[in-house]
This record gives structure tokens, C-alpha cells and sequence, in this order.
């Protein structure tokens, strides 16, 4: 019988450590950069949450533009390409990272793992379309709804260089 979409990730509960969420975004690299030291200030492991869709989900590369992949091939993929991601950010940490996908939107999979967690990190906010707005939907969210504390980690230098070389070099 052939996995179903029954099967998919759609919770991420840690026994403890702390939670970064990371949705590709700028603000999101250094909200992980920020989870590394915090988890290694403590001692403990860090659990780097992705949280996707369909529509932000990683396209499978060995299928065809213009196929729809399985989801489970999606939940593959995009987590292949988050663990390439966090590799890029953390680079050599002391900290021990687990990096994870939840099938769902972000803002309810970081909420549900925050009831285990002993802090949740979010970046001020992604990749919504709202530049101006200092705090994103998915950190007010995570602020009014977390079971344990929450740092919100916010640009207040120069985002560019902060984070260049965690971006895949251009070919």
C-alpha cells in the first residue's frame, strides 16, 4: 500500500530545546542564527520548524514542471531543502539541530510546538506582503498564543550583509 497523505507531518512536538521557526525569509535566517546561541546557552537542542503548503511547499527535482508531485514527495523535498538551508545558516555550532516540516500553516505548528518547547524563537516577520509592518502574522500570532516564552528577533543592522552567506551562491 502506498503512503498517504494521511501520513504527512502535520505536528512538531520536541521534548523541550528551543524552537526556531524558518520560513526562508531574511528575518527568518536570523531568527535561526539567534536560536544556535540560545540553544547553546542552554545547553540543549535546537528544533528548527519549517511550516508549509501546497503553494510554499519545495518542488520535487526529479519531477517534471508541469506535474503535480505527490505530497508526501512535496514534504520530502522541502524537507531535503530546509536541512540544506539550516546547514548554510548554523555552519559548525556546538548545538545539536533537528530540523523539521509540519504540514499547516506556520503560526499553528509553531503554537503547537511551543506546549513542549522551553522557548520558541520567530523572526519579526517573513515573507508576508506587508513590508512596513514591524511585526509579521505568524509572530503576533505566535506572542498571543505560545505555551512557553517567545523571542521575537527583529533587523536592526544591515540584513544584507548579516545573512549574505547564508544564501546558495548564483550560478
Amino acid at each position: 500500500m502506498a503512503p498517504t497523505q494521511d501520513n504527512l507531518i502535520r505536528e512538531v512536538v520536541p521534548n523541550g530545546g528551543v524552537v526556531v521557526g524558518d520560513d526562508g525569509s531574511r528575518h527568518a535566517s536570523l531568527a535561526v542564527r539567534y536560536a544556535v546561541e540560545e540553544a547553546a546557552r542552554r545547553g540543549t537542542t535546537l528544533h528548527v520548524v519549517r511550516a508549509w503548503t501546497i503553494m510554499s511547499s519545495v518542488h520535487p527535482a526529479g519531477v517534471p514542471l508541469g506535474i503535480t508531485p505527490s505530497v508526501l514527495e512535496m514534504e520530502e523535498s522541502t524537507l531535503a531543502a530546509e536541512q540544506e538551508r539550516v546547514a548554510r545558516i548554523v555552519g559548525d555550532t556546538v548545538a545539536t539541530v533537528q530540523v523539521h516540516t509540519a504540514y499547516g500553516p506556520s503560526a499553528q505548528a509553531l503554537i503547537k510546538a511551543s506546549e513542549t518547547a522551553e522557548v520558541l524563537v520567530v523572526g519579526s516577520r517573513g515573507r508576508g506582503g506587508f513590508k512596513t509592518l514591524v511585526l509579521g502574522s505568524v509572530a503576533d500570532q505566535v506572542i498571543r498564543h505560545a505555551q512557553c516564552p517567545v523571542i521575537v528577533v527583529r533587523n536592526w543592522g544591515n540584513l544584507d550583509k548579516a545573512i549574505e552567506e547564508t544564501q546558495p551562491a548564483q550560478a
